[in-house]
């Protein structure tokens, strides 16, 4: 009660669900938060309600090279730090909140770690995997290599380092930072915006008289297999004749590869893009569909992540298909989730074709789902997080 934290996103603040989780739950431990985050074209530059007070960084994030890359980071790093060492004089922080990508945004946390204040690095993504995932490069390439050595140091600035599943933290122990050092919470949906639906069955007559409606929601980017989720559509074209993929995303380059390959594939009036949406805006979409996808293709990064997704679909008590990895079969056993493996559309299509034909089957999993979902709810994993940080604090 009464301390005061920077919390420090690259990303726009309230649409990144994860900044935004925890803020709110620093607020509700009668915390005062500093939100410096990017500017989302808009939202005002500067706003304060309640305890938080919120700088919006006019840079905008554009997805592209390392040069790209490099510069946006750095002028945000600049931008933060100098806006927090000019507060830290006027007010000292006790908590500086930093979430990565990139990691080396926890230079901005230096003045005021000087002054007394800790440091929390939530790490969000593994930046290694990820570079040589977007850019297609060998795990012993320079520039991975010093992703490596600069996830160490930027780990070491760090009084915790939080993180969002056991893959991580497995991943983070073993070069950079120990174990005892590193909590995870998980990045389960707010159960205020995501509440836990009893799985029911449409009447045979509605769902015999309606699309059959597949959802995919999140970032639009190669590594996520948007493609894939299309291409396995074109297989079940003949066996379930009412399918329709529905997008949800901001716009990208590569959403346009996907629309280009659906029109080629003759499945242009099976394809939807319907934009981007607020947490709160997916709701009503999940609801309507009848089956949520993952389609991740097999990848450094995808092998460790657990899609906040599939949460939110099993709130909704929607069936969803998810890849085999790691990061996923760590917290989901096999009876309690839909696989396919990573990248064979084949197997997607044909998980597709048994949620269709077998709906009671698939409630039945989604049930099994849903219990791992009540063990990992936000409610939890927020008092993980409050926990980890009064423990930094004390």
């Amino acid at each position: 009660m009464g301390k005061h934290v920077a919390m420090v996103t690259f990303s726009p603040y309230p649409s990144d669900p994860r900044p935004r989780r925890a803020a709110d739950a620093l607020l509700t431990e009668g915390m005062s938060v500093d939100m410096l985050c990017l500017a989302d074209g808009t939202a005002p530059r500067r706003e304060t309600s309640g305890q938080i007070d919120i700088v919006r960084i006019p840079i905008t994030h554009r997805r592209g090279g390392k040069v790209s890359y490099a510069y946006q980071y750095s002028a945000f790093i600049l931008a933060s730090a100098g806006i927090l060492a000019l507060r830290s004089i006027r007010r000292r922080y006790d908590l500086v909140y930093i979430h990565n990508m990139p990691d080396i945004l926890v230079l901005a946390s230096l003045i005021p770690k000087a002054l007394g204040a800790r440091v929390v690095l939530d790490m969000h993504d593994p930046m290694p995997e990820l570079m040589r995932t977007i850019f297609n490069l060998s795990g012993d390439t320079r520039t991975v290599r010093l992703m490596k050595r600069l996830e160490k140091w930027c780990m070491a600035r760090a009084d915790l380092v939080v993180t969002v599943n056991v893959a991580c933290k497995r991943i983070f122990a073993s070069r950079s930072c120990p174990a005892d050092k590193i909590g995870v919470v998980m990045n389960s949906p707010d159960e205020q915006i995501f509440p836990l639906r009893t799985p029911r069955l449409r009447p045979a007559e509605i769902a015999a008289s309606r699309r059959f409606v597949i959802m995919y929601h999140g970032s639009i980017v190669e590594r996520n297999g948007l493609d894939l989720a299309v291409e396995a559509l074109g297989r079940i074209r003949e066996t379930v004749p009412t399918a329709e993929l529905r997008i949800y995303g901001k716009q990208t380059p590569f959403l346009e590869e996907v629309l280009d390959k659906a029109r080629h594939a003759g499945l242009q009036d099976r394809v939807r893009y319907l934009g981007p949406r607020r947490l709160e805006e997916l709701v009503p979409e999940i609801e309507d569909c009848d089956l949520g996808v993952i389609p991740n293709p097999r990848n450094a990064f995808t092998d460790i992540n657990t899609p906040t997704r599939i949460f939110e679909y099993l709130a909704m008590a929607k069936p969803v298909i998810a890849p085999r990895t790691p990061g996923i079969q760590a917290y989901f056993p096999e009876d309690s989730l839909l696989c396919f493996e990573s990248g064979m559309v084949d197997d997607l299509a044909r998980q597709i074709e048994y949620v269709f034909f077998h709906p009671e089957e698939s409630l039945k999993i989604v049930e099994r789902g849903q219990k791992v979902f009540s063990e990992h709810s936000w409610a939890q994993e927020k008092e993980t997080l409050v926990t980890l940080v009064s423990g930094v604090l004390a």
